[in-house]
């Protein structure tokens, strides 16, 4: 019994003890900080992220060439702290090696709050050095200063202009919220992260997004040092699916070709549409004003992608009047007309102000006799030019689309694209003032260059309306395919136009070259060449300004290659129509023999 009172004395003893020296140890931290070596360490140390890549998708074209994605060797840097970072002379080299002024260099490394990297004259792309620049900037050892590859997600490259059909990327918060929140909250995405804009790159943004982003993470001490184990580092996701790969139809020596054409030709405002005759793939699209995807709303540009804008046709549109005169039967191809300059009615007249006589229908299109074609837009009822140009593919959007694509819901091509129209309502159309004045391609018609050079497949596909094709295929980083996106038909509610029509229609295109509006401009060309060209009154006053447009195919004999639609837009009234003119130019390059262009690859 002792002895037990004895081992309780001592264990309240230790106790006691234990209690006084917790004390002691509470009252001391109360009383003066306790700073460790290894925690004093630890809260000296910064770690500064520079985003290489963000991990998104890239574009190509249909030979594998890259679209987006140019890696560079840039000079990055991260924030000094207030260190030096080397001396006067080094700050100086590395101006000479950038050719850049000390001045503007020396101010911007001393003005970094967050790492960056030196950009070019647009302020937005980084600065590829040359592999001498890299190397000699790299031995400088300036203090957070260093070499590492850059991706710009558009190239600087002016061999080819920027794909309005690619679209932009942008900062978007409120939409970012709207899609992503779930991403955002697992914080896979941040707010200030870029998303898709417009064209391609935000029709396809749920499935390019990627799957994280490259970094470069510098951790430095308090002197700005790299920490020896933890100086600098790349973090990237470790997938080898990812990032994407998207295969567009776009061809980049056909979108060089009519590039080089309409700025040999000074257009500024108009667009281009190549579709290959055999499918409606895209082969090029260009549109104009040109605009620099990292400076949306500069002055002087458009991202708008005209090719996909609805404008008023002019007379491209007496192919939707032919054919619907010929498929309802108010004409045959052995009518004769008579045109003496004016309709007579309406105020309409033709362009030709002294007329052109006795025609047949035949020599009415291929000289785009506005008397004729108003008189049959007259004898037709307005729901029967409507149902027409739906036929065609007009009046309606064409471009390739799915209802479900991925899982991940609708998914459409283009866009942007528009409808366009060809009565504000067929009621309207029972005027006929109004019916004439669409009958002509005036009034309320509106069609984009892209319908208008798929007016043309459609014809050379016996009045099977396809629908245009910019995305071929979507696969992995290591090859494997995600997704095909397959050619398609784009039919009509009110079924097709007989093949009977579509071949007097293209013998009626062959014409306007031979004898009819383009038989100067265009019946030299070795290929031979068919079309319809249209000019399109936008205004009434005598300042009044017009489109004008050129949609034809070729070769017109044998099997065609080529569908094109030429506009070029707001002319002053009067001026020379010169859209005829682009389109046999931009044929004569595409004319080069295929098996020329694949030993030039060689």
């Amino acid at each position: 019994m002792r002895l037990l009172h004895v081992l309780l004395a001592i264990s309240i003893a230790f106790c006691v003890v234990e209690l006084r020296l917790a004390w002691i140890q509470l009252r001391a931290g109360r009383e003066q900080p306790a700073a460790p070596a290894l925690e004093r360490s630890a809260a000296l140390q910064r770690a500064d992220n520079l985003e290489l890549d963000t991990g998104r998708a890239q574009f190509l074209d249909r030979g594998g060439a890259f679209l987006t994605g140019e890696t560079v060797r840039a000079l990055a840097a991260f924030p000094s702290g207030g260190m030096p970072r080397g001396s006067e002379e080094e700050i100086g080299k590395l101006a000479a090696i950038l050719k850049q002024d000390k001045g503007k260099l020396e101010a911007w490394l001393n003005g970094l709050r967050a790492a960056d990297v030196w950009r070019g004259k647009d302020g937005k792309r980084a600065y590829a050095l040359t592999d001498a620049q890299a190397k000699e900037a790299g031995q400088l050892r300036l203090t957070g200063v260093m070499v590492l590859p850059y991706r710009n997600r558009y190239p600087t490259s002016d061999s080819l202009s920027a794909l309005h059909a690619i679209g932009y990327v942008s900062q978007n918060p409120e939409r970012m919220k709207a899609l992503y929140g779930d991403a955002l909250s697992k914080r896979k995405l941040r707010l200030r992260d870029s998303i898709g804009g417009a064209g391609l790159e935000l029709s396809l943004d749920r499935w390019i997004q990627g799957v994280g982003r490259t970094e470069a993470i510098v951790v430095t001490d308090a002197a700005r040092r790299p920490l020896q184990g933890l100086g600098l580092r790349v973090q990237a996701p470790d997938n080898p699916h990812y990032p994407l790969q998207v295969k567009t139809t776009i061809d980049s020596r056909i979108q060089q070709a009519a590039q080089a054409v309409m700025e040999k030709h000074g257009i500024r405002q108009g667009a281009v549409v190549v579709l290959d005759a055999g499918n409606a793939d895209v082969l090029a699209m260009l549109s104009y004003p040109a605009y620099d995807p990292t400076r949306i709303g500069e002055k002087g540009s458009d991202e708008r992608n005209h090719a996909l804008i609805a404008v008023p046709p002019g007379s491209v549109f007496k192919t939707v009047t032919l054919a619907a005169a010929l498929e309802a039967g108010v004409t045959n191809l052995s009518e004769r007309f008579r045109c003496q300059g004016h309709y007579g009615r309406y105020g309409l007249k033709c362009w030709r102000e002294e007329g052109h006589g006795v025609l047949t229908l035949e020599q009415a299109y291929a000289e785009s006799c506005n008397v004729v074609f108003a008189a049959l837009a007259e004898r037709l009822h307005p729901a029967m030019l409507q149902k027409t140009a739906d036929r065609l593919g007009l009046g309606r959007q064409i471009g390739w689309h799915a209802d479900s694509f991925l899982n991940g819901g609708a998914l459409r091509l283009l866009p942007e694209e528009e409808a366009g129209t060809i009565f504000k309502n067929v009621e309207a159309g029972k005027d006929g003032g109004v019916r004439t004045g669409t009958g002509i391609g005036q009034r309320d018609v509106r069609i984009t260059p892209l319908q208008a050079a798929n007016l043309a497949v459609t014809l050379l596909h016996e009045g099977q309306v396809l629908a245009p094709r910019i995305v071929s295929e979507l696969r992995y980083a290591d090859g494997g395919l995600l997704a095909a996106l397959p050619t398609q038909a784009s039919p009509s509610a009110y079924g097709t136009i007989k093949a009977k029509t579509a071949s007097i229609l293209r013998h009626a295109m062959r014409s306007v070259v031979l004898e009819g509006t383009a038989e100067h401009s265009l019946a030299g060309e070795e290929w031979p060449l068919a079309g319809k060209s249209g000019t399109a009154e936008l205004g009434d006053s005598a300042s009044s300004h017009n489109d004008h447009w050129f949609v034809g195919y070729g070769p017109a004999e044998g099997k065609a290659r080529y569908a094109v639609a030429v506009l070029i837009e707001n002319q002053p009234a009067g001026a020379r129509n010169r859209a005829s003119e682009l389109f046999g130019e931009i044929m004569d390059r595409l004319r080069e023999p295929k098996d020329k262009r694949d030993a030039s690859k060689v």
